[in-house]
């Protein structure tokens, strides 16, 4: 079964590598074993800093469990350390981001449902990411990123720039970016 391109889904065991900003994303339970419904993954996050930008998805269901090191989490605005072990569930529509906040690697397991269009999401960053078309924090310049949320925006919509700044400037900047070969996915 494949994905929305003939891409093959995600299947248990495989690994992918951000070498941008060292994730490694190792697949428990893929969409291919799912047919899309859900996708579970160990994701490793290097020391000092390293993690997601605010987000949210409007309809993915999201749950994170620390595994192994420090984890620092931001919820609706409210941030804390999560607790090792500790199962947290950040509903749809829900502003959320996590880093790694120690100076060791940091282990998280991750639960998305549904989770077809997340994995296809996930696909086009990394891609980019190896490819070398995105900046020290994995994300992509703003010509790429106007096309990407645009893409993307019923699985993830990002918080910065602010999401009024977005819905002004991004219809401006797609156009220019297909021109100059930026495609959303």
């Amino acid at each position: 079964m494949c994905a929305r391109g003939g891409v093959s889904m995600f299947k248990r065991g495989d690994v992918f590598d951000n070498p941008v900003t060292g994730e490694r994303a190792t697949i428990q339970l893929g969409t291919r074993e799912t047919r899309g419904e859900r996708l579970v993954v160990d994701l490793q996050l290097r020391g000092a800093g390293f993690g997601s930008t605010l987000h949210r998805h409007p309809s993915i269901h999201e749950r994170l469990r620390v595994v192994s090191g420090s984890v620092g989490i931001s919820i609706d605005g409210v941030v804390s350390m999560a607790e090792l072990g500790k199962t947290i569930e950040i509903p749809p529509g829900v502003p959320h981001r996590f880093w790694n906040a120690g100076i060791i690697e940091a282990k998280v397991l991750l639960d998305f449902r549904p989770a077809n269009r997340f994995e296809a999401f996930t696909r086009n960053m990394i891609g980019l990411a190896q490819d070398g078309k995105t900046g020290p924090k994995g994300m992509p310049n703003l010509l790429q990123l106007a096309l990407i949320a645009d893409e993307f925006d019923d699985v993830i919509q990002f918080l910065s720039p602010p999401r009024l700044l977005q819905s002004v400037l991004f219809p401006i900047l797609a156009p220019v970016a297909r021109m100059r070969g930026y495609r959303g996915s």
